[in-house]
């Protein structure tokens, strides 16, 4: 009776080091599991912050694309209206400005972006509603 209790609490001895040594290699797997999860969430996060970024450099540009179809439109309209014999000369030169300004900051040159701004700031507007090209101007 006393050989086989012996057996017995050896078996169990056995057991328990051999489920201490799985608990120990499961911690292990988890705390790498972890590790890696972490890494795969903090890349999630910055492709998401990247992600919107480039959504939001998307936005702005297309804004600047169709600032910059305005500005166009505008001098195109004020050479035909000189062309007629207007003297347009003024409006002619604030408008290819404004559209210089306007394909600036519509290129994907970030570099020209801040000069183009400071170059712009003369108060009006910058779709140029402030003053209508023919607001000055007797027929």
């Amino acid at each position: 009776m006393k050989e086989k209790s012996s057996a017995q609490a050896r078996k169990i001895e056995e057991l328990e080091a051999h489920l201490a040594s799985e608990f120990s290699k499961a911690e292990k797997s988890k705390a790498e599991v972890d590790a890696i999860v972490d890494v795969y969430r903090a890349d999630a996060e910055a492709a998401q912050v990247q992600a919107s970024e480039a959504a939001e450099t998307a936005q702005t540009r297309a804004y600047w694309v169709a600032e910059l179809a305005k500005c166009q439109y505008r001098r195109e309209t004020l050479e035909e209206i000189h062309a007629r014999g207007f003297d347009l000369t003024e409006e002619i030169i604030k408008a290819k400005e404004l559209e210089t300004d306007a394909g600036a900051l519509a290129s994907d040159d970030d570099d020209d972006n801040d000069e183009s701004i400071s170059g712009s700031e003369s108060g009006e507007e910058p779709d140029g509603e402030e003053t209508a090209p023919g607001d000055n101007q007797e027929t």
